[in-house]
């Protein structure tokens, strides 16, 4: 059983301005929910909620061709902020891409608690799941130059209530600067742009607050 000081911990925590974490040292997103990893271009995307639903898609190389163009299209200068913006219009791609296959592309924006179970609805444990792994796919094809992709986080701070629900997000991490970027398709409809922030940053006001699609 865990003691009192345990809890006293996490209650100072919360109240300090919310808690963020992270898998344990060593262990793996992927095999927490029971999901396959990505591999080359092909992923399996979560849908239903918490990962419940596992569909396997495959990007083809016509797919990726489309990527590649798409991001140099985007991408206005060699610099780590316009690869990010690059890669914001790549996984927007990628989610609708994927949603006209497997039946996801009328994802609605956020949380719905009234759809855990529907195939066709994501929340942030799918969305942050299946943005790494299509930041992955980028990766896998040499499309990141400035980045890294890191491991999903979440935060949470329970005294704000529902808005203040445990939410996860795919990360990259910069090459060089150590800095660490939140990259969160949760907030949008399917399709839509992520928002790309500074993880210190990233969810730390209320719903209404969260930041823009990255354009």
């Amino acid at each position: 059983m865990l003691g009192r000081g345990f809890w006293v911990g996490i209650l100072v925590a919360l109240a300090a301005g919310g808690c963020s974490y992270e898998h344990a040292l060593g262990v793996d997103h992927y095999s927490v929910f029971n999901v396959k990893a990505p591999s080359d271009a092909t992923v399996s995307v979560c849908h239903g909620y918490g990962c419940r639903t596992q569909t396997k898609f495959t990007f083809t190389p016509a797919d990726v061709a489309e990527i590649k163009k798409l991001m140099a299209k985007t991408r206005k200068s060699d610099t780590p902020a316009e690869e990010r913006r690059a890669v914001a219009y790549a996984v927007g791609w990628m989610e609708r891409r994927v949603g006209d296959s497997i039946g996801t592309k009328d994802d609605r924006a956020g949380m719905d608690f009234a759809a855990s179970g529907d195939p066709t609805q994501q929340d942030c444990v799918d969305e942050a799941t299946n943005t790494t792994s299509y930041l992955t796919v980028l990766q896998n094809q040499k499309l990141l130059k400035h980045h890294a992709v890191g491991k999903p986080f979440a935060k949470e701070n329970f005294l704000r209530g529902v808005a203040g629900w445990t939410h996860w997000t795919a990360t990259l991490d910069e090459n060089g600067s150590g800095k660490r970027w939140a990259v969160d398709s949760w907030i949008y409809a399917n399709g839509e742009n992520p928002a790309v922030v500074e993880a210190e940053k990233w969810y730390i006001a209320s719903l209404a607050e969260l930041p823009k699609p990255t354009r």
